[in-house]
C-alpha cells in the first residue's frame, strides 16, 4: 500500500464506524462463543512475539476472498453488526464492544479474546454475529470468516463508539467532540523512504475489563517485526482518552527507519495554503500544526503543509517530553463542513515514558489534492542502528483531546499562520520578490498586557533577508500579531524560526515553518 493511500483505506474504513447496530432491533443479551480457556499474561504474549521473530513471516490467509472483494464502502455499510453479541453487552458499569466485518479495505482476519482473571478464551466468530438481510450476501459462505477488527461503544444500548482498533496496526480515539479524525499506529516501518514501506498487523487481540479501565493486548506481526503490546484506555467525563501503552518489538530484519508511537493524519490545506484551496470550504484538514517539548524544556509548533514534493523534517532532540499532531482551529466558522466538523476532530499526544535517548522527531508531509489521502505523518526515530535479533521496549501515553496536556501558563501559543504578498499596502509597484507572514499568539503572559511597541519579534531565516519586523496587539481581541516580510531568491525550501521576546523575557513558544516560495 503506498504511503499517499492510507486516507482511502481509512475513509473506507470509516463505514465500519458509523453506527453499524442504530437500525437493527435491539434483542436480548445473546452469549459471545467462547473457546477453551488458556493461561494468559503479557509476559507469555511476550514470548510468543520474540518466538515468532525467530521464524519466517507467514502472510494471514485469505477466506472467501472474492466475496470480501466485492464488499465495497456501499456494501460493507448494509452489513450489521447485532448490537446483542456485543462482548459486555448488559454488564453493569462496561461499555459493550462490537466487532467489524472484513470488506475489501479491511481483509485480513484478526483473532480476538477476553481475558478474565489470566485466563484468555477466543471469541468464536460465526455469521449470526452479523444481519446479512440488506447485504444480498449468503451467510452461509462466510462460516470461517473472522473478525477485522472491534470498537468500544459509548454504553449499552447505544449507536456511536469511542475507540476502534481496526487494520494494519491501526487504532482511533473520538475524543472530547466525539469525532473521529487523525489516526495512531503500533509502529511505522520505512516511511516515506525510496522503498516500500512496512505496514506490520495486530494479528491478535486480548480484551480484559477493570473497572474504568479497558485493558487491550495484541501481538504484532509483519515481514521485519514482532511485538507485544498493551494499551490501557481510559476515557473521562470529558471524553477526552488517555491511553498508556507498553511494547516489547523483536526484529526479524535490519530496519533503515524505524517510526515510535506514529501518528497519522490529513492536512490539505489552511489559512496558511490558500494558494492550494480548490474547494470552497476555507479550510480543510484534521491536524494543523505539529507540537513538541522538548527534552530541554523548549516548546515548538511547525504548522502543517502541503508540499509539492514528500517532504521529511527531523527536529532532533535527547529525551522528548512530548509531540503531537493538534487542531488548535477549532472555529466552525473557518471550516464551514457541517457533515466532517472538522472543528471537532482530535488532536493526539505523545507523552514518553523514561528515557527514549537520542533520535528526533520527525514530520512526514505527503503532497494531496484531495481529503481523502492521510498525507501527514509524525513519529519518534531513534538513534542507532535497528539489526535483525535486536530487542526495544517503549512506554509512552497517548491523549486524545483537543489541545496538548500540561502546557504552560506562562508563555504564550501560536493560532493561526497567514501568507500574503510583502511590502506595504498600496505600495506601487509592490516587491514581488517578498512574502508576508503573520503570526497570531494568544495565551500566557500577552493576555494580561495592553498595547505596547516594545514587544519583539525575534525571526530568523535558513536563507533570504528578513525585512519589516514588528508586533502589535489585535484590536478588541486577546491576540498579539506578529508580522515580517521574507524577501526571497530562489524556488529551494526555506525555514523560518519566530518567537516573541520582552526584554530578556520570552513571551512565546517557537514558531517553525517551512516555506517553498
Amino acid at each position: 500500500m503506498l504511503v499517499t493511500d492510507r486516507r482511502l483505506l481509512l475513509a473506507a474504513l470509516s463505514a465500519s464506524l458509523l453506527p453499524q447496530g442504530a437500525l437493527t432491533a435491539l434483542a436480548q443479551p445473546a452469549a459471545i462463543r467462547l473457546g477453551a480457556a488458556r493461561p494468559f499474561s503479557f509476559e507469555l504474549l511476550a514470548a510468543r512475539a520474540k518466538k515468532n521473530a525467530t521464524q519466517p513471516y507467514k502472510a494471514p490467509p485469505q477466506r472467501a476472498a472474492e466475496i470480501i472483494k466485492g464488499i465495497d464502502y456501499d456494501a460493507a455499510q448494509k452489513i450489521r453488526f447485532r448490537p446483542s453479541h456485543a462482548l459486555w453487552r448488559g454488564r453493569a458499569g462496561a461499555d459493550p464492544v462490537s466487532f467489524f466485518h472484513l470488506s475489501r479495505f479491511s481483509n485480513e482476519p484478526v483473532t480476538l479474546n477476553l481475558v478474565e482473571q489470566g485466563r484468555a478464551r477466543e471469541i468464536v466468530y460465526a455469521p449470526d454475529y452479523f444481519d446479512y438481510s440488506a447485504s444480498g450476501l449468503n451467510p452461509k459462505a462466510l462460516s470461517n470468516l473472522g473478525f477485522s477488527g472491534f470498537r468500544v461503544m459509548d454504553g449499552q444500548d447505544k449507536p456511536t463508539d469511542w475507540l476502534a482498533f481496526q487494520g494494519a496496526s491501526y487504532f482511533r480515539s473520538s475524543g472530547q467532540d466525539a469525532q473521529y479524525g487523525a489516526s495512531a499506529r503500533g509502529i511505522a516501518i520505512n516511511t516515506a523512504l525510496s522503498t516500500a514501506e512496512e505496514f506490520p498487523r495486530f494479528s491478535e487481540f486480548w480484551l480484559e475489563e477493570r473497572g474504568e479501565t479497558l485493558n487491550v493486548y495484541a501481538l504484532l506481526d509483519g515481514p521485519s517485526i514482532t511485538g507485544a503490546y498493551r494499551f490501557d484506555a481510559v476515557k473521562a467525563k470529558t471524553g477526552a482518552v488517555t491511553m498508556n501503552v507498553h511494547c516489547r518489538l523483536f526484529f526479524r530484519a535490519d530496519i533503515t527507519r524505524l517510526g515510535v508511537a506514529p501518528l497519522t493524519s490529513m492536512y490539505w490545506y489552511g489559512e496558511n495554503e490558500l494558494r492550494k484551496a480548490s474547494d470552497w470550504r476555507p479550510e480543510i484538514h484534521d491536524n494543523d500544526g505539529l507540537a513538541i517539548w522538548t527534552g530541554k524544556g523548549e516548546r515548538i509548533w511547525r504548522p502543517l503543509v502541503n508540499p509539492n514534493g514528500v517532504q521529511t523534517n527531523s527536529f532532533v532532540d535527547t529525551n522528548p517530553k512530548g509531540f503531537g499532531l493538534v487542531q488548535r482551529d477549532r472555529d466552525f466558522d473557518n471550516y464551514q463542513d457541517d457533515g466532517a466538523f472538522y472543528e471537532k476532530r482530535p488532536g493526539i499526544w505523545v507523552e514518553p515514558k523514561g528515557n527514549w535517548g537520542a533520535g528526533a522527531v520527525q514530520l512526514v508531509e505527503i503532497p494531496t489534492e484531495d481529503e481523502t489521502h492521510d498525507n501527514i505523518v509524525a513519529y519518534w526515530r531513534p538513534d542507532g542502528n535497528i539489526d535483525a535479533g535486536d530487542t526495544r521496549t517503549f512506554d509512552y501515553r497517548l491523549y486524545w483531546q483537543n489541545t496538548e496536556p500540561a502546557f504552560p501558563k506562562n508563555i504564550a501559543r501560536v493560532v493561526s499562520t497567514r501568507l500574503g504578498r510583502g511590502g506595504i499596502p498600496g505600495q506601487n509597484p509592490w516587491p514581488r520578490d517578498k512574502r508576508k507572514f503573520v503570526v497570531d499568539f494568544t495565551g500566557g503572559p500577552l493576555m494580561q498586557m495592553k498595547q505596547r511597541f516594545d514587544v519583539t519579534p525575534v525571526v530568523s531565516a535558513s536563507r533570504g533577508k528578513i525585512d519589516n519586523a514588528y508586533v502589535l496587539k489585535v484590536v478588541g481581541t486577546d491576540r498579539w500579531r506578529a508580522l515580517f516580510d521574507l524577501q526571497i531568491d530562489g524556488t529551494a525550501p526555506i525555514d523560518l524560526r519566530l518567537f516573541l521576546r520582552l526584554g530578556n523575557r520570552t513571551l512565546s513558544e517557537t514558531w517553525l515553518y517551512q516555506h517553498f516560495p
